[in-house]
């Protein structure tokens, strides 16, 4: 069963979504692991690990050795392996994290939390996997600020459609305080928040649009899905929405970030 609307959309290969999200979620990696303050010495877990942005991150910073993940998505596992070899990957949700307790002193969830059916049995799982001391983070896309590429699409997608997906107005987590608050509902003290920026260059128009015919996620799925007469109606408003660029363009992207520490003794 599909635990979010959307979820589904993530079953297929990892090109596709490397495509249309990868470019963002691999730059963004970086400030995400910043933030956590990942640094060599400790053992990190990657809940949800996709086709590997973070996991690449993490065991980049780490070492493959010192760096575990997992996921339900057999194509996105097996590119994430694939890209990392070495890391401990393995299939497994975030409301059924397949490791041990208190095994990490990281336990990390990039762009992910908005397709996490059960989020408090999830932080209960990434509590369970912590060490004391550990430090727990998230980070998802503002989807109703300045997520350029999403906010824009979905703006557009209104506009032709009043009865457009829930995604178009934004899921749960996207706004600012919702993974602090999350993190705090779980007990966790030392809640910190911020917003991590990246961009991403793309030759025209042309180029977004056909990010989105790939069909990934909630917005991929439901252009691919259209009729012809309406997704041509979507391209002509989102064209519209952008200033109707002339050539190449740059799409600003923010997530919202959150971190907390497990009570007990630092690691290390």
């Amino acid at each position: 069963m599909d635990p979010v609307p959307g979820t589904a959309t993530f079953a297929m290969p990892a090109a596709a979504y490397d495509g249309f999200m990868g470019r963002y979620s691999t730059m963004l990696a970086v400030p995400f692991a910043d933030f956590a303050g990942i640094r060599p010495g400790v053992r990190a877990l990657d809940v949800g690990c996709g086709p590997g942005a973070l996991t690449a991150e993490l065991a980049r910073r780490l070492g493959a050795a010192s760096v575990a993940g997992c996921d339900p998505s057999p194509h996105f596992l097996a590119a994430c392996r694939e890209r990392n070899p070495g890391v401990d990957l393995r299939a497994g949700s975030a409301e059924q994290v397949p490791f041990d307790a208190a095994g990490f002193d990281a336990v990390l969830a990039q762009l992910m939390l908005h397709f996490v059916g059960d989020p408090e049995r999830a932080a209960a799982e990434f509590i369970r996997v912590a060490r004391p001391g550990a430090v727990l983070a998230a980070c998802v896309w503002d989807l109703g600020g300045d997520m350029q590429l999403l906010r824009s699409f979905w703006d557009a997608a209104l506009s032709i459609d009043p009865d457009a997906p829930a995604e178009a107005r934004g899921l749960r987590f996207g706004r600012q305080g919702e993974i602090a608050g999350w993190l705090a509902d779980a007990g966790l003290a030392d809640v910190t928040e911020a917003t991590l920026s990246v961009t991403s260059e793309y030759t025209d128009f042309d180029e977004v649009w056909a990010t989105m015919l790939a069909g990934v996620g909630p917005a991929g799925s439901y252009c691919a899905a259209l009729p012809p007469e309406p997704r041509q109606a979507l391209r002509a408003a989102w064209f519209a929405g952008l200033g109707r660029p002339s050539g190449s363009l740059t799409l600003r992207a923010s997530a919202w970030a959150a971190r907390a520490v497990l009570p007990g003794e630092p690691p290390g």
